[in-house]
């Protein structure tokens, strides 16, 4: 299935004029493109509005609104305007990183027994993921706009018209979309969704088929010409709320109030120094940043340029720093405008080196328990949040050399399945932790009124010792994620690997439970040697979507995942 995949990407590519540089996705590695600007997107219609706004003089910003709105369209299981995001921006002029956080928030009518039945037990995960009950107020629209306020170039409207265009017009259903609509058992519940991707006798409609969506086209059109203000004020939130709020099997409590009261936030990228490079990311309310970075700052206390990237002895230190920082993320981490998170503490290289004087030498000693990074540190139970596996994301340099790396979320494939003016919304409080309470304590993740869920997103960025831009790097994968984006950055900063070949390293990642090898891989022949250091194995399909950029002496380094449907391209 791969193989014809990728020849109908092909001939998608001849039609629309993508550059050659599409074909180097999946191959081993590709020469640096010389040229003013890059995108790796998860789409190749949605990287090509992006690169055709960053033609035009747009800023990485100015594309990146380009892309989410055409992945809005022509990537509904994964990411859109009923969604959350966080980006990170490199301002290359004045040396600056700053973050913005889209994530979304819970309902001010919200209680903390939200995903608990009667009895008091927690809710199975498609009880609470599918309908209104698990959307939270979307993000996405006000984060762009704040961004583009900041670092816009385009006007805002002309951002929205590659997306508005094709939205009239329509495109080709493509393989990974229909192969998501037909296993899905959903969806097809959905008055709006059925009528819109499914057939009169609820078959999927097939791959080719030209899918067209005018209410999408009008949002986009009343959101470019108004602002903000018409997706958070007037028919459109009246109409989410109604959706949330009307859904027969899972109402929700989502009032007009929740929309129009939504703001995005700037806040503090997490930072910590690896071999000689400093890695930045996102801070909470997501995991990613810091939870990756314990771990880099664990594996740096190892000597893994030594080892070979897929050896049993790599795997396991990778693992079992892993399962570390996943341990310290199931209790302290979560939206810090509610909860205290020891943030400079979880990265403090003496409490890293003690947890990483843990890990045995031939065997494994999963699972952990969390750490105790700060001195006082209050009573909290752990978290039992589940993260399935449906984002995009997307990397772009413009001319300037000012960057963005952003990933984007409805959470669950197609998110809570419903829809209304033509986008999915998603279900994101599924995040919150079901349970809010345990014995030890409140879950810092737990659900609370105008609270953002913990996320495992994580957009990174990474800079030479001299503060230039090194890495632009993100993934889909739910709380794989984290694993997903160490992966490539240990093939580039350890092993001096390409972009592309960084990227298409078979996947490992254990997140203080069972250990996970992609299967199809050199990996499963790993597993033996792994089982005999005391792993639970486990072989199974790791999907993940890297969209990376690398700077070399030589110009840009692209790398797009071959899991998926995602393309580089550049001028």
């Amino acid at each position: 299935m791969r193989s014809s995949f990728r020849l109908r990407l092909l001939a998608l590519a001849l039609l629309t004029g993508l550059t050659p540089l599409f074909l180097f996705a999946g191959m081993a590695g590709a020469a640096p493109a010389k040229g003013q600007f890059m995108i790796s997107a998860a789409n190749p219609l949605a990287a090509k509005a992006g690169r055709d706004i960053l033609e035009k003089g747009g800023s990485a910003i100015d594309a990146a609104i380009a892309t989410q709105m055409v992945l809005t369209l022509v990537e509904p299981q994964s990411s859109g305007i009923g969604g959350g995001a966080f980006l990170l921006y490199f301002d290359q002029a004045k040396k600056k990183l700053q973050t913005y956080d889209g994530r979304e928030k819970a309902p001010a009518a919200v209680t903390e027994d939200h995903f608990l039945h009667h009895d008091g037990s927690p809710k199975k995960f498609y009880e609470a993921v599918v309908g209104g009950g698990a959307v939270g107020v979307p993000g996405v629209v006000a984060m762009m706009y704040l961004a583009h306020q900041d670092h816009g170039i385009l006007p805002w409207k002309d951002l929205f018209t590659p997306a508005i265009k094709l939205a009239w017009d329509g495109f080709p259903i493509s393989e990974r979309l229909f192969f998501l609509l037909d296993r899905d058992k959903y969806l097809k519940t959905k008055k709006a969704a059925a009528a819109y991707f499914y057939e009169a006798d609820g078959r999927a409609k097939p791959v080719g088929t030209i899918l067209k969506n005018p209410e999408l086209a009008e949002t986009l059109t009343r959101i470019a010409n108004e602002g903000p203000a018409a997706f958070y004020e007037g028919n459109i939130a009246r109409d989410i709320v109604a959706t949330v709020t009307a859904d027969e099997t899972n109402p929700g409590l989502m009032g007009l109030a929740d929309l129009k009261n939504y703001s995005a936030l700037r806040r503090d990228p997490v930072c910590a120094g690896y071999r000689g490079n400093e890695v930045c990311g996102m801070g909470p309310p997501t995991s990613g940043g810091i939870t990756l970075l314990q771990i880099l700052k664990i594996l740096e206390t190892k000597d893994l340029g030594a080892l070979a990237p897929f050896a049993p002895e790599t795997i396991h230190l990778v693992a079992e720093a892993s399962a570390l920082a996943f341990a310290d993320r199931s209790k302290y981490l979560g939206d810090a405008d509610f909860v205290e998170i020891p943030v400079k503490a979880m990265l403090d290289a003496g409490y890293l080196k003690t947890r990483a004087n843990l890990i045995p030498a031939d065997k494994t000693a999963i699972p952990y328990e969390p750490g105790t990074p700060a001195e006082k540190q209050g009573a909290l139970g752990l978290d039992d949040a589940v993260e399935l596996p449906c984002t995009s994301h997307f990397s772009i340099i413009d001319k300037n050399g000012d960057a963005v790396s952003m990933t984007t979320s409805v959470e669950n494939v197609f998110g809570s399945r419903l829809m209304t003016h033509g986008f999915i919304l998603n279900n994101q409080l599924t995040d919150f932790s079901f349970t809010p309470r345990t014995e030890e304590g409140p879950v810092a993740n737990r659900i609370e009124p105008n609270k953002r869920p913990r996320s495992s997103m994580s957009p990174t960025m990474a800079f030479d010792g001299e503060g230039n831009l090194k890495l632009v790097l993100g993934s889909p994968g739910g709380s794989r994620i984290i694993g997903y984006v160490l992966e490539p950055l240990l093939g580039v900063l350890d092993w001096g690997m390409s972009m592309q070949t960084a990227i298409n390293m078979p996947h490992y990642v254990d997140r203080n439970s069972t250990l996970d090898l992609e299967k199809g891989t050199v990996l499963e022949s790993r597993k033996d040697a792994l089982e005999a250091m005391g792993y639970k194995v486990s072989v199974r399909t790791l999907n993940s979507g890297l969209h990376g950029i690398l700077m070399t002496k030589d110009g840009y380094d692209g790398g797009a995942d071959p899991r998926r449907e995602g393309i580089v391209l550049n001028k």
